[in-house]
């Protein structure tokens, strides 16, 4: 069982900056594919990003490819999601999820992951 619960969300505007963290629980952590997905309001969950148990591997949309970077700390339990020049379409709520995958494998379908955060708004203003 993994729980976990994301922070740094907020209001930015666009072009600026903003670091979204999620902390788990658990001793595997490491051995979680990680991965952010985002959900705008009367649209689909999809998915932003994702990062393979050591790091080592990461894959993320092509709506932000180029601007977002996705990272984990498995000293902390902690994965980041760093929004570099946010837009306004990337305001959405973002989720935190983990998905048990074979070592260095990546997975980017929301039915893949088991364990969900509670998510953590994001708003991009013009």
């Amino acid at each position: 069982q993994v729980q976990l619960v994301e922070s740094g969300g907020g209001l930015v505007q666009a072009g600026g900056s903003l670091r979204l963290s999620c902390a788990a629980s658990g001793r595997t952590f490491n051995t979680y594919t990680m991965g952010w997905f985002r959900q705008a309001p009367g649209k689909e969950r999809d998915f932003v990003a994702a990062t393979s148990w050591s790091g080592g591997s990461t894959y993320y949309a092509d709506s932000v490819k180029g601007r977002f970077t996705i990272s984990r700390d498995n000293a902390k339990n902690t994965v980041y999601l760093e929004m570099n020049s946010p837009k306004p379409e990337d305001t959405a709520v973002y989720y935190c999820a983990a998905a048990i995958t074979p070592l260095g494998i990546v997975v980017v379908t929301t039915h893949q992951y088991r364990y969900w955060g509670q998510g953590t708004r994001v708003t991009v203003s013009s």
